[in-house]
């Protein structure tokens, strides 16, 4: 057997393969099946796709089996599903519209920046993980990570399109969205620190009201998913460009399970 081969540890790169195949079937979706049912479908598919991200990674770090091919597969499956999917999606519903109305490739060109810049994200995100000190993972990620942008744009695509009717109708919000895109490009390849919330873990320890508000929280995702899912997202996007004016002591109780001892300094190299 060759030694030089890279391990394979099964759960966590078995969610990271449940991320990719949620990507390309929404891709096949779209491709083939325009209807709106379809559509609603494939958003859905890349939400989920978000799940098995969330989970690849804890699972990884649960069972101490966190590996570069690990790293280096999560990112090719990221590229798909956060980085072409959504774009897809996006040129789909509004993008081609806009190139067929203006009769340039306008569109094209905003679906094509916003996958360059995811790209750019997961290479830089790879290059300073690995030359990161062992034992030492960063807090932080530098830009926004590209599976809250495919988040944000697929929530919010749920509020704005009536697919409860088998319609959609975006009005004016079609102007809004490629904005979003533009946005979320340039937040990917910013400096702007979002928490990993790597703290965080099952053995976390709350106080009584921060277990009623999760419960809470819960239950209005079940009861109100559409809403509660952009919220989420979007509260995260906003949480990263207001994060530097919010206290160290709020930053360690949001982020973090304030009983674990902790640095005063920043942890670095932030990826």
């Amino acid at each position: 057997m060759n030694q030089d081969l890279p391990k394979i540890h099964f759960w966590p790169n078995f969610m990271t393969a449940g991320n990719l195949f949620c990507g390309f079937y929404a891709m096949l979706l779209l491709r083939h099946d325009p209807a709106p049912t379809a559509v609603y479908t494939a958003i859905w598919l890349i939400l989920g796709a978000c799940l098995f991200d969330l989970l690849d990674g804890r699972i990884a770090r649960a069972i101490g089996e966190e590996s570069p091919f690990g790293r280096e597969f999560d990112s090719l499956a990221d590229i798909v599903s956060f980085g072409v999917a959504p774009a897809f999606l996006m040129h789909h519903l509004v993008l081609d519209h806009i190139d067929i109305e203006s009769n340039d490739r306008a569109g094209w060109f905003i679906a094509f920046a916003y996958i360059l810049c995811g790209a750019i994200r997961l290479a830089r995100f790879n290059c300073v993980a690995a030359s990161a000190p062992k034992g030492k993972p960063s807090n932080d990620f530098t830009g926004c990570p590209i599976p809250a942008a495919a988040g944000v744009i697929c929530s919010i695509t749920l509020l704005l399109d009536d697919f409860s009717n088998k319609q959609i109708q975006l009005g004016n919000w079609k102007w809004f969205l490629p904005a979003l895109l533009i946005l979320l490009s340039f937040l990917m390849v910013s400096t702007v620190k979002y928490p990993s919330f790597k703290g965080l873990s099952w053995k976390t320890k709350r106080t009584i009201p921060w277990f009623l508000g999760a419960i809470s929280l819960v239950a209005i995702i079940a009861y109100k998913p559409k809403i509660m899912v952009a919220v989420l997202f979007i509260g995260y996007l906003f949480y990263g460009l207001i994060r530097p004016w919010v206290s160290r002591k709020w930053r360690r109780e949001i982020e973090e399970d304030p009983d674990e001892p902790g640095d005063e300094e920043e942890v670095t190299p932030s990826i």
